[in-house]
């Protein structure tokens, strides 16, 4: 079982303040992977700051789905020593009806053929409407992996999974062998969480609008998230930490969860 990673969209507003300094924070922590997001986009920069704190990042998101030239995304994602190239959204409004869905599924078989043969995965990371939206009786999320090649790897978010509904440990027993990470986070569930979610990818690039949504996420075993269940239903997938938004230090919450980790994660022992 390799080590946890940690998205580091977690912690992007340090990365925009100084890209170099924040990596070097994480790698303080004690971790050793991270999945970069948006990773094409400054990748000689972040390798630099990879290098020098000795840090991989085994998988990365950019929004590929949608991308001009992917292949150019590919690309980075080899130059950072990548294996697995995940595209973290597609907004709701694209999920609602069986033709939208088969078409997406259409989209990442062909780009998951054309990241094979660059030596790359390509993949999917839900949100909650993929669960929340239904089709003819159906998730879309379960019409959209029906539809997937076998090569397609999936990278679930457990906590925005729980939010949709799901039975998150049977859907991940389920989705075996295809899950390559899981997205380790915590939090709150209320009632009204599923109604102040973004139904457009502008809305995800600003933290601020989002702030007061998400900030009842907690480190790994504070909240109401069944981990130790998640885990040991997905033993063989790389464990990602991850917070939309940390009403604390976000650093302090990742440390937390890194240590919860390493304490209560057997797949990992």
């Amino acid at each position: 079982m390799s080590q946890p990673s940690v998205q580091l969209y977690s912690i992007r507003e340090a990365i925009d303040a100084d890209l170099p300094a924040a990596v070097a924070r994480i790698a303080e922590i004690g971790l050793t992977q991270v999945e970069p997001y948006a990773f094409h986009v400054r990748a000689p920069e972040l390798k630099r700051a990879l290098l020098a704190n000795g840090l991989t990042a085994p998988s990365g998101h950019a929004a590929v789905i949608d991308a001009e030239q992917p292949e150019s995304i590919f690309d980075a994602a080899a130059e950072l020593g990548m294996t697995t190239v995940i595209d973290p959204f597609i907004p709701t409004d694209r999920w609602q009806t069986a033709d939208q869905v088969a078409h997406l599924a259409e989209r990442v078989n062909a780009l998951s053929e054309r990241a094979n043969a660059r030596g790359l995965e390509f993949g999917y990371h839900n949100h909650q409407w993929e669960f929340t939206t239904t089709i003819e009786g159906r998730t879309a999320f379960g019409l959209f992996v029906e539809r997937l090649s076998p090569g397609v790897v999936l990278e679930v978010d457990t906590f925005w999974a729980q939010v949709g509904g799901a039975d998150v440990p049977a859907l991940l027993r389920s989705l075996a062998p295809r899950v390559r990470a899981i997205h380790v986070k915590d939090g709150t569930i209320t009632a009204d969480i599923r109604d102040v979610l973004p139904s457009n990818e502008s809305a995800l690039v600003v933290p601020e609008a989002l702030r007061a949504a998400f900030e009842n996420q907690t480190p790994a075993g504070q909240g109401d998230i069944d981990v130790p269940a998640i885990l040991a239903a997905a033993p063989d997938a790389l464990r990602v930490i991850e917070f939309d938004a940390y009403s604390g230090d976000v650093f302090a919450g990742i440390a937390a969860s890194f240590a919860w980790l390493r304490r209560h994660d057997r797949a990992g022992a």
